[in-house]
């Protein structure tokens, strides 16, 4: 049992140590382009306009893509209520109707089914029990 639990905190030890090496390599790698970059940049001020420059642009279209990915969304969210609205509310009124529908069918047929059958065997029972009692039936 303890060699179990000891394999058990093993690969769990190894499987921490992986996910920190996942996660800490790229970010060593990330951090020390980021310094290389600045240390470049600082070098040649044209060259920073230039990524300056670049790095507006970037921004400039991500947020035109971004403003279209918002109209679409807006779109399909109009859409899916119409589709809710005109569809599924219908659907759910018609299965409402055939539930009252069920509901009647089964009131009908304890009415006039279910409750005459039980008196007649309530009414046979009775009988029998008053034949046992005189005893001219016997079971």
């Amino acid at each position: 049992m303890t060699e179990s639990v000891d394999r058990l905190g093993a690969t769990q030890a190894k499987r921490v140590q992986r996910g920190l090496i996942l996660v800490g390599v790229p970010a060593v790698l990330i951090v020390a382009g980021l310094a290389v970059g600045l240390y470049f940049l600082s070098q040649n001020e044209a060259a920073t306009r230039t990524v300056r420059d670049l790095f507006i642009i970037v921004l400039a279209l991500e947020f035109m893509v971004l403003g279209i990915a918002l109209v679409v969304l807006l779109v399909q969210l109009s859409r899916l209520i119409l589709l809710l609205q005109m569809e599924i509310r219908p659907m759910l009124e018609s299965a409402s109707e055939a539930l009252n529908t069920v509901r009647g069918t089964t009131d009908f047929l304890s009415e006039n089914l279910i409750q005459p059958v039980i008196q007649l065997n309530s009414s046979l029972a009775g009988m029998r029990k008053l034949l046992e009692m005189f005893r001219l039936f016997r079971r």
